[in-house]
């Protein structure tokens, strides 16, 4: 659910926070107001497209917050795959700031990307407005809405299918790649025998080079490393002037007085920490300059071996490893090619196979998708004809075939009606209008309610063309998909908004010179005021007053009953 909005320096917005409620919030406002600019900054926040021009004049940034209260334990699930944390009080903030050139968009504080926003938000919210409604007339849309009306069991076939397509496909891909003639295989051929012989020869293995490395290092610093020995050697000789000889002679004075005061005593034993440092180190020096040596022939050899493994990481990887694997690939394709026309056959028949399962998956498929598209007519005719249609004929055409073989299974969804007596049922995407449309996404919205784990919807323009006797009817089903849903709506029509749970009024001032839009709830009183303003009448008479009171009692009982 949307607990509240927070908008800052968008357009004609200086800074206004709204909270809204659970069941119906209505919106409305004169012409203008900046109602679009409410319902645009929730799209903003949740990864719609920004633009500077959105940026309140004189303003640095926009910034849109939205609060949300989760509903349910599948969208702490999702979130929790997202990587996203929840708020202690199960709310999600989410926090999208616009700059001329950049937006920075913030999920429970953690920076997301816009994609990764609109992630989120897919599980939080649905918007419906003019262009989701138009999305209705996509066919390709009208089998996504069949197969989300399915559920699960089309989904794990429909993933089943998916898979396998892609299988299927890259075995074609390689089919057709791999069609060679004797000439080009002959000529591949050489060309992999040659690159396996000479990794082969190399006979490498795993760490040599990084041992290589450290040897050529040494020996190449030799002469810097016997010029060091030599002088820290000073340190531990037996001279009478060495570090370790003065160190040996004050320690042997301290030892005198040993007993004599403990401060002395401390610094006695640390000398002869010292003293015993110095002694290992001196030793340690001449065990290794004893061992030390150069040899030419080893260095040269050290030195052509590291030159022969960095030209095969040149051509075949960036580590031995991937150079051996690089090898493993070559053989397993030269034994392919060597054998190629039992690999082709084998290929063939994997093909064939693969498009058995795939057309078996396709047909299991398209036989949940039908019993769906069945109940869903049924659901969504009866939804219809309570939208105040004349009448309602509907039907799913389904049609099933290799020709619209896809990632998707084989099948083409077309959605069918008339809504007049006497007219034959024709595709959707030629007979709707706008008005009808709206009323067709109200009543799929409905048909989906109970199955739907999205708790908040926000309808725009859902009353675009429609009045009087449908727009009640269009009303009273908005009423009743409110009792188990949060809904926005932003509405022109005084049947819609005498439904509210909440109202809220959006409208411009100007201060200080400039013009600026507020959002407000409304009291009961004023939601009375509103709702006679938009029943039409050019003042606000004793008689609209009663006219709205009416229609809100109405609402009420129209509330109660569903």
């Amino acid at each position: 659910m949307l607990i509240s909005l927070h908008v800052k320096n968008l357009a004609l917005i200086k800074e206004e926070e709204v909270t809204f409620t659970d069941g119906l919030n209505i919106l409305t406002g004169e012409t203008g107001a900046g109602k679009s600019i409410i319902i645009g900054s929730v799209n903003l926040a949740l990864g719609g497209k920004a633009d500077k021009a959105m940026i309140r004049t004189g303003e640095e940034y926009a910034l849109i917050e939205l609060v949300f209260l989760l509903d349910n334990d599948r969208q702490r699930q999702k979130l929790k795959e997202l990587d996203i944390e929840p708020g202690e009080d199960d709310t999600i903030l989410i926090k999208r700031k616009i700059y001329p050139g950049r937006t920075t968009c913030t999920v429970e504080g953690e920076t997301v990307t816009a994609k990764e926003l609109r992630a989120v938000s897919e599980l939080l919210i649905d918007v419906y407005g003019q262009r989701e409604n138009q999305s209705l007339l996509r066919r390709g849309a009208q089998l996504g809405i069949i197969d989300s009306f399915a559920g699960d069991e089309d989904a794990k076939v429909r993933a089943e299918v998916s898979a396998s397509f892609s299988a299927l496909k890259k075995m074609e891909k390689k089919y057709e790649e791999d069609n060679l003639d004797t000439a080009q295989r002959q000529r591949e051929m050489d060309l992999l025998a040659y690159e396996v012989q000479e990794i082969q020869e190399a006979e490498l293995k795993e760490g040599e080079d990084e041992e290589l490395e450290r040897d050529y290092k040494k020996m190449l610093g030799f002469q810097k490393i016997t010029d060091a020995l030599s002088e820290s050697s000073q340190l531990s000789d037996d001279e009478e002037t060495s570090p370790s000889s003065r160190v040996g002679r004050a320690l042997r004075a301290l030892n005198t007085v040993q007993g004599l005061d403990p401060d002395l005593d401390a610094l006695t034993a640390q000398l002869a920490d010292i003293d015993s440092l110095l002694s290992d180190f001196g030793r340690a020096v001449t065990d290794y300059s004893e061992n030390l040596s150069f040899d030419e022939a080893a260095f040269r050899q050290t030195e052509g071996r590291l030159d022969l493994i960095n030209r095969l990481k040149d051509k075949y990887g960036r580590t031995i490893p991937d150079i051996l694997e690089a090898c493993d690939k070559r053989q397993a394709r030269l034994d392919e090619l060597t054998d190629y026309d039992a690999a082709r056959e084998k290929l063939r028949k994997d093909m064939a196979r693969e498009k058995e399962h795939l057309l078996s998956l396709c047909r299991t498929l398209s036989g949940i998708r039908k019993r769906a598209a069945e109940e869903f007519k049924e659901k969504l005719t009866a939804q219809l004809l309570d939208l105040n249609f004349n009448q309602v004929d509907f039907s799913v055409e389904q049609l099933s075939g290799e020709e619209y073989l896809s990632s998707d299974g084989f099948d083409k969804i077309t959605f069918y009606i008339s809504m007049n007596p006497g007219e034959s049922p024709r595709p959707l995407d030629t007979i709707a209008s706008g008005g009808e449309l709206s009323r067709i996404m109200l009543a799929l919205k409905t048909v989906f309610a109970g199955k739907d784990e999205i708790h908040s919807f926000i309808f725009d323009e859902i009353d675009s063309g429609i009045s009087g006797q449908t727009a009640w009817k269009v009303a009273e089903k908005m009423g009743r998909l409110a009792k188990d849903h949060q809904i926005l709506c932003i509405t022109h029509l005084a049947q819609i908004a005498a439904m509210e749970d909440a109202h809220f009024l959006i409208a411009k001032r100007v201060e200080d010179g400039r013009t600026e839009s507020h959002i407000t709830r409304l009291s009961e009183e004023e939601s009375t005021r509103e709702t006679a303003r938009l029943l039409g009448t050019s003042s606000i008479t004793r008689q609209a007053l009663e006219n709205a009171a009416e229609l809100k009692k109405e609402a009420a009982k129209a509330k109660a009953a569903g």
